[in-house]
């Protein structure tokens, strides 16, 4: 397709210079721009400055970071716009950024993100998620269509921002999901390569396929050229976070990860599993249950600690010496059927949270622990825990079926 329009692209980022150099290979007369000067890798041209980029244009198309970039941007290149340029938003921005430059810039602003990282906008297979009155988006259509399939939203730009963050949401579970699988395997003293063959046959194999050089490089080290970033991913999780108002462990895992925020979003799933310091109070805690040898607790626990839930009907707060006057020193009779397992640990520098679940006869407890790295080690700080009686064996005082009075 050959067309005399001009699109302006600003921001020549990894997918922005791989959207020039498809909308060039297209036919389109492309002008970039990139605060970091850096001269796009296609047929596309470069402009010294965004003014000069958008002078001529017809289509001004945004592949920048975040939202405070594109306010900036659109701020030094609104006077340079013409009455009938239209601006085309790939950026993953907040719903509410997405609306406030919609405000702004009316029936010309296209909030128009897109699914897919830099492979997909080279061949032009990208997702777009499109939002526009019908006139806007029908001119736009010939624009997008060169980058992939669109979808014009059934809303309007704070709704298409709000649908991508929810896609990468997804991917973000996804890669997350990967990460324990892989933890697992490695635990389990699998060889790396043999678990991604198989991991790939499964329901996440269409993101292991495409991240196999990560995957199976030595501590995420690869010459593979990173497509999509932890860094961004964890902005956008954060966003949604951000937006909808509802904890997302996504946002503080993506973001707390050490594979660094430059680094694909497939080597967050190569990091080690957590460190054995942080979980040998947590450890220790189990031994105590396991033996009813107080001693235990005390290593697991600061001096300073406190158990606290709820029991019979009311709240309580046992200090540490009190919590381990209830324990015998004895296995409880039924210790062998019993059943205990971490199930989350997350680590935020010196401190750390952690989540239990323990099975004692008839009932099943949730426990909820801060832990926190002092002059010795990792120590729980504070236990917080819910009981889940069975209907058949309801919460009594004494001893009763847990062995001890939780």
């Amino acid at each position: 397709m050959t067309s005399p329009h001009t699109i302006a692209v600003l921001g020549l980022g990894r997918l922005g210079d791989a959207i020039a150099t498809r909308l060039a290979a297209e036919g389109w007369d492309v002008v970039g721009w990139t605060r970091s000067g850096r001269p796009a890798s296609g047929a596309a041209r470069t402009a010294a400055d965004p003014q000069e980029a958008v002078a001529k244009a017809d289509f001004v198309l945004l592949a920048l970071f975040d939202g405070p970039a594109c306010r900036r941007v659109l701020d030094d290149v609104r006077g340079s716009l013409g009455s009938d340029t239209i601006v085309l938003n790939t950026s993953t921005i907040a719903p509410a950024e997405a609306a406030e430059l919609a405000r702004q810039f009316g029936a010309c602003y296209v909030h128009a993100p897109v699914l897919g990282s830099v492979p997909a906008a080279t061949t032009g297979a990208l997702q777009v998620l499109a939002a526009a009155g019908r006139d806007t988006f029908d001119r736009a259509l010939p624009v997008l269509e060169a980058l992939g399939t669109v979808r014009r939203v059934d809303g309007d730009a704070a709704t298409a921002a709000s649908l991508k963050l929810i896609a990468n949401s997804g991917l973000a579970g996804a890669v997350l999901a990967l990460r324990d699988a892989l933890q697992q395997s490695d635990a389990l003293g699998l060889p790396r390569a043999q678990a991604v063959d198989v991991l790939e046959l499964g329901q996440l194999g269409r993101l292991v396929a495409r991240k196999r050089p990560f995957l199976t490089a030595a501590s995420g080290a690869t010459t593979a050229t990173a497509e999509f970033t932890v860094g961004a991913l964890a902005k956008d999780m954060a966003l949604l976070a951000g937006a909808s108002g509802a904890p997302l462990r996504s946002a503080a895992e993506l973001a707390g990860t050490p594979a660094g925020p430059a680094s694909d979003i497939a080597v967050a799933a190569t990091v080690p599993a957590v460190h054995d310091a942080v979980l040998e109070p947590l450890r220790a805690y189990v031994r105590g249950h396991a033996t009813g040898d107080p001693a235990h607790f005390r290593d697991a626990f600061l001096p300073t600690a406190h158990v606290e839930g709820i029991r019979d009907g009311a709240f309580v707060s046992w200090p540490l010496d009190a919590y381990c006057g209830l324990f015998s020193g004895r296995p409880a009779p039924d210790e062998p059927a019993r059943s205990r397992r971490i199930d989350t640990v997350d680590v935020h520098g010196t401190v750390a949270t952690a989540t239990m679940t323990l099975r004692h006869g008839a009932d099943t407890f949730t426990d909820v622990f801060l832990l926190v790295r002092a002059d010795e080690g990792w120590r729980i700080a504070n236990k917080a825990y819910h009981r889940h009686p069975s209907p058949a064996h309801p919460q009594v005082g004494g001893r009763g079926s847990e062995g001890f009075a939780e």
